[in-house]
């Protein structure tokens, strides 16, 4: 596995295709100025940038990790999308998300994972799960699985509901160490058998340089959206003292995760 952190690339939306209703931030198919659509993420909705920079560091994280994620890129929206749009929610949606927003390249023809169809080996769901105590996941259950199955391959998006503890920057360090009780409604938990020797690599491959480095990646903007740059630096620095805690401390939430798994079965 690459321990490489990749740029990610800016693209410019030329056209606004379809709204994704099923998603409550009502995200939307976009085509960009490299004429490539891409599921585009609105800053204006739901809970706003902290929903953006969940999915960037998520995502990226489990790209390093080996795991098959859309490619994710960030996505410069004109003022003038807002002015045409018939639909009063989108286009006010439109409006409040002019500027940098973020997109995940559309994976056309894919279709949404099912566990009773598809069987998962023990090591990807052991890695799913592992990755989703990591990032504080809540949304990755048999309601909602956010796993597509494309060209035969498990592929993994919305992540904008991890790392929930930036929604009140409180007592971080300590949310840092807790287990996470939510697993024991992990669509994978079932079949994750093989969480410590997950764990084990890991933490290998997940070091404090690569933490740092996808924590960079953040726009300065999200960060200083509702705060001074003063502030916004500090919210850089507590990202990664969050996810480099959390690490070090990884095997309080894999016991969780063993201990909901056995009673289950």
């Amino acid at each position: 596995m690459s321990s490489t952190v990749p740029e990610l690339r800016t693209v410019n939306v030329t056209r606004y295709v379809t709204p994704l209703r099923e998603g409550g931030s009502l995200p939307a198919i976009a085509e960009a100025d490299d004429e490539f659509l891409y599921v585009l993420k609105f800053r204006g909705a739901g809970q706003g940038v902290k929903a953006l920079i969940a999915e960037l560091i998520a995502g990226e994280i489990a790209r390093l990790l080996g795991l098959k994620v859309p490619e994710i890129v960030f996505a410069n929206l004109d003022e003038a999308f807002g002015r045409t749009e018939p639909d009063e929610e989108i286009q006010d949606l439109l409006k409040a998300s002019v500027g940098l927003n973020l997109a995940l390249h559309y994976l056309s023809g894919a279709i949404t994972f099912d566990p009773v169809v598809t069987t998962i080996d023990a090591k990807l769901a052991s890695q799913i799960v592992w990755l989703d105590c990591f990032i504080t996941n809540v949304d990755r259950t048999v309601r909602n699985t956010n796993m597509l199955m494309w060209r035969n391959e498990l592929w993994l998006i919305d992540h904008g509901a991890a790392l929930y503890f930036h929604h009140s920057w409180q007592n971080f360090d300590e949310q840092a160490k807790r287990a996470f009780v939510q697993v024991k409604d992990h669509v994978l938990l079932p079949f994750a058998t093989e969480l410590d020797t997950v764990n084990e690599e890991f933490r290998s491959i997940l070091g404090p340089e690569s933490i740092r480095s996808i924590v960079a990646l953040i726009p300065e903007e999200w960060l200083v959206a509702d705060s001074s740059e003063e502030a916004g630096n500090e919210r850089r620095f507590v990202y990664t003292q969050f996810l480099e805690t959390r690490l070090i401390n990884s095997d309080i939430f894999v016991k969780e995760a063993k201990h909901a798994r056995e009673a289950l079965i």
